[in-house]
């Protein structure tokens, strides 16, 4: 093996290559970071402060992706993982670290992404609130067939960990049993030859979920989501509530006893006829929901609620809310946005949109422990009209 400490200038480092190299960080979304001089090797499912022998697999200008190879010096945090697929399945990135480091980790992830991206201070963003349960959690997975060529039969499971292969997998240590159940039953009634995806879940106990419509996917910490988002509806003062991206009525039903109404926009029709069924079976009488664009509906309501009385939740997709949508509200200027995401980056490029020029104001970000094992994490972020203390 070439001399690790000159490889970086020699140009020795190709593909296929091995070198040693200590880890001194984790970048978001779980890979390890560690250096030949100033050229940085990103490798999974390692820890800071291991020693570690790795492959090259992709070279670029200025970094490489690599293979683990061989754990030199190990750290004292890291735990053997539960699943039998972990390192080939690409559903999680930290069952090798123990549960604690893992908060750890994800409170240091987060802070460094909102300083780099928004220029928000670590004293804004809360401790991890762990989950109770940190294996067997989740309530909806999404398993692919692909033929496999060589052995001439289906994989049935997760897309592989580097690449976009199926790797075949029996269970799913952090799916509720119930899911594994159906997985045996998928495998035991395998699709046709051919890729396919099949969605699985838990039902929702007492909420109406159309096929595919949005549901929190850890039922365990839930609870804490709902309670985190309270209180900050509380905090805040408002006396009606917007709920943007309502899906099914969840956040709007929750949390409507804290407000004289509310109203739910969402723009699947089906989920907006369930969140109305949902409603109902809960007896909450002082909200609606309707169906179309948040760009569409919201000036309207805040002009009728009161903008200065008014608070807006959103719970976009992964990818974050419409730019057109953040200009709105920059411009309407509710009393309070409480903005739930699973997705910190997207959630931190709105929050800077949100908060230029002083429009509006981080009061706190309390990230949540949704999805253990793996290297998401969502957070409720509470922001402030500058001039909301003069409201009510």
């Amino acid at each position: 093996m070439e001399n690790d400490a000159s490889a970086g200038r020699t140009g020795t480092h190709a593909p296929g290559t091995r070198h040693t190299i200590t880890i001194n960080d984790i970048a978001f979304g779980g890979e390890g970071v560690g250096r030949l001089e100033d050229f940085v090797i990103f490798v999974p499912f390692v820890l800071v402060g291991e020693v570690v022998e790795v492959e090259l697999t992709e070279v670029k200008k200025r970094f490489a992706r690599a293979r683990l190879v061989k754990i030199n010096q190990a750290s004292p945090k890291r735990v053997a993982p539960a699943c039998r697929y972990f390192g080939d399945c690409g559903g999680c990135q930290y069952q090798h670290i123990d549960y604690a480091t893992q908060l750890e980790l994800k409170h240091k992830q987060i802070c460094d992404l909102f300083e780099r991206i928004g220029g928000i201070t670590s004293n804004r963003i809360a401790p991890v609130i762990p989950c109770p349960q940190p294996y067997g959690y989740r309530n909806r997975i999404m398993i692919r067939s692909q033929w496999d060529k060589f052995k001439q039969g289906l994989n049935i499971g997760f897309i592989r960990a580097d690449n976009r292969l199926v790797v075949d997998i029996e269970e799913c240590q952090i799916a509720e049993p119930a899911l594994n159940d159906q997985i045996r039953h998928v495998r035991a009634h395998p699709p046709p030859k051919g890729g396919i995806k099949v969605v699985l879940r838990t039902p929702a106990e007492g909420w109406e979920v159309p096929r595919d419509s949005f549901f929190q996917n850890n039922f365990f910490l839930l609870p804490k989501l709902v309670e985190t988002a309270r209180q900050c509806l509380r905090d805040g003062g408002a006396r009606f509530l917007v709920d943007v991206y309502c899906g099914v009525g969840f956040f709007g039903i929750e949390l409507g006893d804290l407000v004289e109404s509310f109203t739910g926009v969402e723009l699947d029709q089906l989920a907006i006829k369930a969140a109305r069924r949902n409603a109902a079976v809960r007896g909450r009488q002082n909200g609606e929901f309707i169906a179309g664009r948040v760009e569409e509906s919201l000036p309207g309501l805040l002009r009728r609620f009161s903008a200065a009385a008014t608070a807006v939740l959103l719970d976009p997709p992964r990818t974050g809310c419409q730019p057109e949508t953040l200009a709105m509200l920059r411009e309407t200027a509710p009393r309070q946005i409480i903005y739930i995401s699973c997705h910190p980056a997207t959630m931190a490029r709105d929050l800077n949109v949100l908060c230029a020029e002083g429009v509006f104001e981080l009061a706190r970000v309390v990230p949540l422990d949704m999805f253990p094992q793996t290297a998401h994490v969502e957070c409720v972020a509470d922001l402030r009209l500058k001039s909301a203390s003069v409201a009510r």
